[in-house]
């Protein structure tokens, strides 16, 4: 085979011989701001999402902290509702909701999720809020950037830090007070009296704080976030999503809003390739390319293009939310049977988690027979089995209870049948139940426990049991 017939399979050009490098140094984004209808939204959102964050640990509910995970007591306090580690199967569902909830907004609108409530969304647009104020606009911190460092910039910068910190900590500490009293934890600051424990996290979610939305921002969502992975998967041809529309904007071409009306003008798109709508988006993509993983739909290059096709006298939406059939002429449907069947699925869901969680009793009885035998015979004749209630009170009040027993006639208990459990309180109760076999004729049969509050005759809770008779 001569030299020319072989298959060059190695580049051995000088060009190759060199080091090859996997790194990519990272490329500062500073975003320009924008307003618009979008991003009102997005503010009123972002806003209330960390109101509600902030907020809810200081709201008080008969006395006590509204919303409070006790781990050490093994209690989840929600508003007036006491749940226990028992109680688990609640949060399981409420998490399987979430994820409904997730898919079905995925399917109509993309990853509108991360754009307007996601947590990293949420503090990163505070920080540059912050940033904002002291260092100013997209074009000002770029020179702030490149300008030598000056007794103005270590200011600027220093107090921008700290304003930063300040709110990395107040996020930490707010997150340790959904599991710590907050009112208490507060306190505890100044005569520094905190914990190992409450210590570690304060300072862990404010450092986490403090680089994720401070310094690495997009990072996190471009290679951190495992949602930005797999949201194609749940995407279709009719779900909206943030796109440019091709054949109204091209061929691009900067001019004033007079350049197609000129008599030898050239036929141009209504972009203008002003850039603004790179400018304005938090994770640096240019929407002009195309669907892009990176697109958290945040919407704010819309805004951008609006305001531009206004100044250019153009109809908005040369960026919009679409579909893709809608893009290419094709009928659109937003309603289809994928997503009413998420909804119903997910409406069903709440529905019955919300009617459990309504009916719910606070009150957990259960039956354990005794182990080492079936049934014995006392020194008086009677037949006995033996019983141990364990009892809970899941809610927050004392109640004192009244214990009784349905089963076949000439059966009774030799035990207590009234008593007091605190908020809170396990009580075992050892149970004993009975019957002469020289007064009645008895077989197996089913039996149940009933356990009722005095105080809230509606509070009561049955469990049944099994009562074994000698065989005849």
């Amino acid at each position: 085979m001569s030299e020319r017939d072989r298959i060059k399979t190695v580049d051995d050009s000088p060009e190759a011989q060199g080091p090859i490098s996997l790194y990519a140094k990272r490329k500062r984004i500073q975003v320009k701001s924008i307003s618009g209808r979008f991003q009102r939204i997005r503010d009123f959102s972002i806003i209330s999402t960390m109101g509600l964050y902030l907020a809810l640990p200081w709201i008080r509910w008969d006395g006590q902290q509204a919303v409070l995970f006790d781990l050490p007591n093994r209690q989840f306090h929600i508003f007036g509702l006491t749940l226990w580690p028992q109680d688990f199967l609640f949060l399981s569902w409420a998490l399987i909701i979430a994820a409904f909830a997730l898919f079905f907004f995925t399917v109509l609108a993309g990853r509108v999720y991360c754009g307007y409530v996601c947590p990293q969304t949420t503090w990163t647009r505070f920080f540059q809020w912050i940033e904002q104020l002291f260092e100013g606009d997209r074009h000002s911190r770029m020179k702030m950037d490149e300008a030598p460092w000056s007794m103005s910039k270590l200011l600027r910068r220093g107090s921008k830090h700290v304003l930063w910190l300040a709110l990395a900590f107040l996020t930490g500490l707010t997150f340790v007070g959904y599991f710590s009293p907050i009112t208490d934890l507060t306190v505890r600051i100044f005569s520094v009296e905190w914990g190992g424990w409450e210590l570690f996290w304060v300072g862990f979610f404010t450092v986490a704080t403090y680089m994720n939305a401070g310094f690495m921002r997009e990072q996190v969502c471009l290679y951190m976030c495992p949602y930005a992975r797999f949201q194609s998967v749940m995407f279709d041809r009719e779900t909206l999503i943030v796109s440019y529309d091709e054949d109204r904007g091209e061929p691009r071409g900067r001019g004033s809003k007079k350049r197609n009306q000129e008599p030898q003008a050239v036929e141009k798109g209504d972009c203008i390739d002003c850039g603004l709508c790179v400018q304005v988006c938090p994770t640096g993509i240019d929407i002009r390319d195309g669907l892009q993983y990176e697109c958290i739909t945040c919407a704010a290059c819309i805004d951008a293009c609006d305001d531009v096709m206004d100044h250019i006298d153009k109809p908005r939406g040369l960026i919009r939310y679409t579909t893709e059939n809608a893009l290419e002429g094709k009928e659109s449907r937003v309603l289809r049977p994928r997503l009413i069947g998420y909804g119903i699925v997910l409406l069903a869901m709440a529905t019955l988690f919300m009617a459990t969680l309504y009916n719910r009793v606070p009150l957990q009885v259960d039956v354990l027979r005794d182990r080492n035998q079936l049934f014995r015979v006392a020194s008086s004749g009677r037949v006995e089995n033996v019983y141990r209630l364990e009892i809970l009170n899941k809610g927050q009040d004392a109640h004192r209870y009244t214990l009784s027993l349905e089963g076949p006639e000439g059966l009774r208990m030799e035990n207590r049948t009234e008593f007091t459990i605190q908020p809170g309180q396990h009580l075992s109760l050892p149970v004993t139940v009975s019957y002469d076999p020289y007064e009645v004729e008895m077989q197996s049969s089913t039996i149940w426990f009933s356990v009722r509050s005095l105080n809230d005759p509606d509070l009561e809770k049955q469990h049944e049991s099994r009562f074994i008779t000698p065989r005849r």
